[in-house]
């Protein structure tokens, strides 16, 4: 067992209305109906929203992450309503380097759920944890330049838009090359909401 794995992680992350916990087996029927609710809003920037996947395999999906926490090579959040305990959507810490150490924050939301300030409440929790619980010296969020909403996080939380990698990944039909915005939020950054 490596060091790494004996990275302490809280049960949950709160922040005034949500709960962000690691996700867990059994989670999958969760996240099949919000990628269900959510399919066509999310299907231009995420791939796993292109394919249909049936209960089993987001199931699967769900465990195969729970073992990368284990092992803290990825670790997959989900995200909470407090007041319901309704699960409306995900983050992470992703494309960890512990020698740093620095992550990346990925994120989505079902869509019913949008437009309400859930993800910057989460994605500002979740960078401070990063920060200042694991010691992190950066917190990177990339994003396609098109998603709009999506790049509005990390604007709003005082990232700095580093730079625009273009031509980096292809877009939801596999054929026209799209460009990545790059943020990060270093110590010392001001994190703002």
């Amino acid at each position: 067992m490596t060091k790494v794995s004996l990275i302490e992680f809280p049960d949950r992350i709160e922040t005034p209305r949500l709960y962000i916990r690691p996700c867990m087996p059994g989670d999958g029927s969760d996240v099949f109906r919000a990628i269900a609710d959510s399919r066509s809003e999310l299907k231009p920037w995420l791939p796993f929203a292109r394919k249909e996947q049936t209960l089993e395999e987001v199931e699967a999906g769900v465990r195969e992450s729970f073992a990368d926490f284990i092992k803290k090579t990825d670790i997959r959040l989900h995200i909470y309503l407090k007041e319901t305990d309704e699960f409306i959507g995900s983050t992470g810490l992703h494309r960890i380097d512990w020698d740093v150490p620095k992550v990346e924050i990925g994120y989505w939301l079902n869509s019913r759920h949008t437009k309400k300030g859930y993800m910057v409440e989460a994605v500002k929790a979740l960078t401070h944890f990063a920060l200042h619980d694991l010691s992190c010296q950066r917190v990177e969020i990339r994003c396609d330049e098109r998603n709009t909403a999506s790049r509005r996080v990390p604007e709003r939380l005082g990232f700095k838009l580093e730079g625009i990698l273009r031509n980096d990944h292809l877009d939801e039909n596999g054929t026209d090359a799209r460009d990545t915005c790059v943020y990060s939020l270093i110590p010392g950054d001001l994190i703002k909401s």
